[in-house]
C-alpha cells in the first residue's frame, strides 16, 4: 500500500510484473479481494496464451507438436471459472475453496523462500543474483509505469 495503488492498479501491476503464479496470487492476496480476483486472472489469462503461441512456434520451425504435454492447472482454471459465471448460487462453496487455496498457496510461497541458503548462495555466486534483482527492478519499474498510465 506503500505505492497509494488501487486495487484494480495492483492487482494488474503484480499480473504483470510477477511471473511465477502463486507468487502473484501470494502477493495479490496480502493487498485485497479484488486485487487477488484480477491478478489471478489476468495472470492465468496470460499463461494461457504460453501454450498456443508455444505450439505455433514449434510447428513453424519444423519440429511439429511430438509429445505435448498440458499443464493441467490451466484446465482447472478454465473449469472453476466457468462453473463460477454458469453457478452463482455456489458463491459460499467458492468462496471457502478460494480461501483454502490462498493459505494453500502462502504456504507453497513460504516453503520455496525456505529453500535459499548461504551455501546455495555461495554455491551459485553473485552474478546470477544481482542480474536477476536488476531485471526485477527494470520490470516492476516497466510494469508499475504501464499500468499508471493505462488505468491511471
Amino acid at each position: 500500500h506503500a505505492l497509494g495503488l488501487t486495487q484494480q492498479e495492483f492487482g494488474l501491476w503484480s499480473a504483470i510484473a510477477i511471473h511465477d503464479t502463486s507468487s502473484v496470487v501470494g502477493a495479490a492476496a496480502r493487498y485485497g479481494d479484488e486485487a487477488l480476483a484480477l491478478a489471478t486472472t489476468v495472470n492465468l489469462s496470460r499463461a494461457l496464451w504460453i501454450v498456443p503461441l508455444a505450439m505455433g512456434l514449434a510447428i513453424r520451425r519444423g519440429g511439429g507438436l511430438g509429445r505435448v504435454r498440458i499443464p493441467w492447472f490451466i484446465l482447472f482454471f478454465l473449469v472453476a471459472a466457468a462453473m463460477r459465471t454458469l453457478w452463482p448460487a455456489g458463491g459460499s462453496a467458492f468462496d471457502m475453496t478460494r480461501d483454502v487455496a490462498v493459505r494453500g498457496l502462502t504456504l507453497t510461497l513460504f516453503l520455496i523462500g525456505t529453500g535459499m541458503s548461504r551455501d546455495a548462495l555461495r554455491e551459485t555466486g553473485l552474478r546470477p543474483l544481482v542480474q536477476g534483482v536488476l531485471l526485477w527492478l527494470v520490470i516492476s519499474i516497466a510494469g508499475l509505469v504501464t499500468v499508471q498510465a493505462v488505468v491511471g
